[in-house]
Order: structure tokens, then sequence, then C-alpha cells
């Protein structure tokens, strides 16, 4: 079960970042669908019986990589679309089907050293006093994205489930045929309800999903502020 604290700070972080103006959607499937779409030495994890997969746009801001500032090249809008995995020695994380963002520099390194799946693209997050739209697309037109939110109330006492969505702390990718794995740690994610006004989306469908049964579970956070990536390492 994933935890509300990370289990270790990443001491020497190899990138440190803002994670803002965050959405997470879930929807349940299969487990053997998901599994289907996972490397080896990764096993989709399951919650009440269901895989879940989920859409989160946000704002990134404040990217320094080595602790280096680059300006205004360290914020920009993104998103992804992710599972929840165990991987070997039974360590529970995150793969991602596809990341999208604006930043070459962010696609074109996470791309080439991790093998994470990024992608450029136009993205974009716009913020009124009662509701949150992002919106992207792919360079070449598809796939791309619509959501539009209304954060509610905070969250005081976080459920299971609600931990389990977004209590992770290591992302995995596969890269020139090795598993890797990559630390990740920041304050736990604050929590708010949200309705969803808009959603429009083929990501799902460019990964080889089935497109989304029924509607989504949504959270809404205000960000965490103090995020840190660490070494990444070979897992298998």
């Amino acid at each position: 079960m994933a935890s509300l604290e990370p289990e270790q700070d990443v001491v020497l972080p190899v990138l440190t970042f803002q994670w803002l103006t965050a959405t997470f959607l879930h929807w349940r499937y299969e487990p053997d669908v998901v599994q289907a779409l996972l490397p080896d030495g990764l096993t989709v994890q399951t919650f009440d019986g269901s895989a879940w997969v989920g859409l989160l746009p946000f704002r990134m801001t404040d990217v320094r990589p080595f602790g280096l500032s680059i300006g205004p090249l360290g914020t920009f809008a993104e998103t992804n679309l992710r599972t929840y995995v165990e991987g070997p020695g039974g360590r529970d994380g995150l793969w991602f089907f596809s990341l999208d963002a604006p930043s070459t520099p962010m696609v074109v390194a996470s791309r080439v050293i991790v093998g994470a799946h990024y992608h450029l693209g136009e993205h974009t997050v716009e913020e009124s006093s009662r509701r949150v739209s992002y919106s992207g697309v792919r360079n070449g037109g598809d796939p791309s994205y619509r959501v539009v939110v209304r954060p509610g109330a905070k969250i005081a006492a976080q459920s299971v489930l609600d931990v389990w969505l977004t209590g992770r702390w290591r992302a995995y990718t596969s890269h020139l045929g090795r598993l890797l794995e990559s630390p990740v740690s920041h304050e736990p994610w604050p929590l708010r309800r949200a309705t969803v006004g808009e959603l429009e989306q083929t990501l799902t469908d460019a990964v080889g999903l089935p497109r989304p049964a029924g509607e989504p579970m949504v959270h809404y956070s205000d960000g965490v502020r103090r995020a840190r990536l660490g070494v990444t390492r070979i897992v298998g």
C-alpha cells in the first residue's frame, strides 16, 4: 500500500521543481488490459479489483537541473497518462504510458537518458476564480485533450484510495532493453474535491487503451512545491 509519506528523501537531486495546479482524473480498467501494455518486470497493481489509469494535467515550475536555474524555460504546462505498478522487489511506483510537454529540453533529455515516453506539443493551463482549464495537442495534431474542472473543498481526511492514487515515490521506465527506476520525493499532495465541466481526450486511444468507461474519479491539488527527482538506476 502506498504511504502518505515518502519512503526516503532524495538528498542529492538531479532535478528540483514544483508541480502546481494539478488535476487527477482516474478510471477503472480490467487488470489484464493494462498489464498487456507494461514491459517485462512490472506488474499492474489493483485496488478493489481494478487497475487504475490516471490522466494528470498540471503546471511545472521552477525546474532546476542540478540546482541550476534555467529561467523561463523552467516553467511549462505538462500532462501525463499513467498507471500504478509493482517492480522488482515488490517496490510500487508509476508507469507513464505518455508524457506531453512543450519543453524541448525536458522532452529530449528524458527520452534520451531514461527512455521516458515524452512528446512535444502545445499545452496550456488557464485559471479563473471558479475553474481551471487545461488543453493540449501533440505536434502533428493528435492526440489531444481538453479538461475543465471546478475545484471544491479541501479533503481533510484522505481515504485509502485517495492516498493510493497519489502517494507514489518512484517512476519506472524501459530503455535500451533495461528496466530503470527513478526515485522522487515531495510533501504529500494536498487534495481538494473537484467536478468536471468539460472532458475530451484521445491520449488513451494513442497508447492502445480502450476508451474509458464511465465518469472519472476527480481530485484537484494546488500543488507541491519541493519536489526532487533522484538518480536513476537499473533494476532489471
